[in-house]
């Protein structure tokens, strides 16, 4: 909130000198709380999927596709990954215009974020297994 608002201020009212930067880590911030909030989406369960068919009935039925969906997050999440490496390889041996500082800092978000959906993805469909298996084993 501090650089935009350094930004606005300079843009707006001429108080203080134009600090171009502000806009440039603005930026920065804006990309690192997107994919820390896609990490936390993916680990609650609150990211969104398209129910194209009915939602099941029966345990089995539910798990499926829950697990479906489970799946796809992380295939997605890998190629995420697996692509982000090259990514932010490229990142790596640029500066950004106003910081200098390496946008190495900016690109490994992505890579970092495929991995992190991946590991949550499948560690929430090995719950649903365990929560099936639970309830599988006491009702015979």
């Amino acid at each position: 909130i501090v650089p935009v608002f350094m930004q606005v201020l300079a843009r707006y009212t001429g108080l203080i000198p134009t600090y171009l930067w502000t806009e440039e880590l603005a930026k920065f911030i804006f990309i690192w709380i997107v994919m820390l909030g896609s990490m936390i989406a993916v680990w609650e369960g609150t990211h969104f999927d398209v129910h194209v068919i009915p939602e099941a009935k029966s345990p089995l039925g539910k798990l499926l596709q829950s697990g479906f969906v489970l799946l796809m997050i992380s295939v997605f999440a890998l190629l995420f990954a697996r692509f982000g490496v090259d990514y932010a390889k490229f990142g790596s041996i640029q500066s950004s215009v106003m910081m200098q500082i390496n946008l190495l800092w900016v690109y490994i978000t992505v890579p970092l974020a495929g991995f992190v959906w991946a590991a949550f993805a499948l560690f929430r469909l090995w719950q649903r297994i365990q929560v099936y298996r639970g309830r599988h084993q006491n009702s015979t």
